[in-house]
């Protein structure tokens, strides 16, 4: 299978809320997600999908939800929450509510279907999205088999 990836970089805050470690206070990452597109056949242009596609459309939509804000649970006990909710809000730049805990397995799965969805219409679709957390820490998401 012939495939293509883009790869988006994001800053943003979270914390997972029962961590049993320091990943239950409030922090930060440099968030890198690898898109890979397939496409049933090659363009005219012998491409899966111009590059450009995917950062518009995929990019665009991390930069305004999620890059240099906050990627939190909805329901979050800790009182900071809704404190750096409303200071955000406050500033322009609302934070993002997950229903599960914002894991990097999680964000990937919320991506890869937020994507597919962006996607829609050009011919192609996601077929592995990976979130690095970290240099050396990444999770992948992968259509489940039919």
């Amino acid at each position: 299978m012939l495939v293509c990836t883009r790869r988006i970089e994001w800053d943003a805050m979270h914390r997972i809320p029962n961590h049993e470690g320091r990943c239950r206070a409030f922090h930060g990452h440099r968030y890198v997600a690898e898109v890979t597109c397939h496409a049933p056949s090659l363009d005219a242009l012998g491409r899966i999908v111009d590059f450009g596609v995917i950062k518009e459309r995929v990019g665009g939509w991390v930069d305004a939800q999620w890059d240099h804000t906050a990627i939190l649970m909805r329901g979050d006990s800790d009182p900071a929450a809704l404190a750096i909710a409303a200071s955000n809000e406050a500033l322009g730049r609302p934070i993002y509510w997950m229903e599960a805990p914002p894991t990097a397995e999680n964000i990937a799965a919320e991506l890869a279907v937020k994507a597919n969805e962006l996607l829609a219409g050009t011919g192609v679709t996601v077929v592995r999205l990976r979130i690095w957390e970290t240099p050396n820490a990444w999770a992948e998401w992968t259509p489940d088999p039919a």
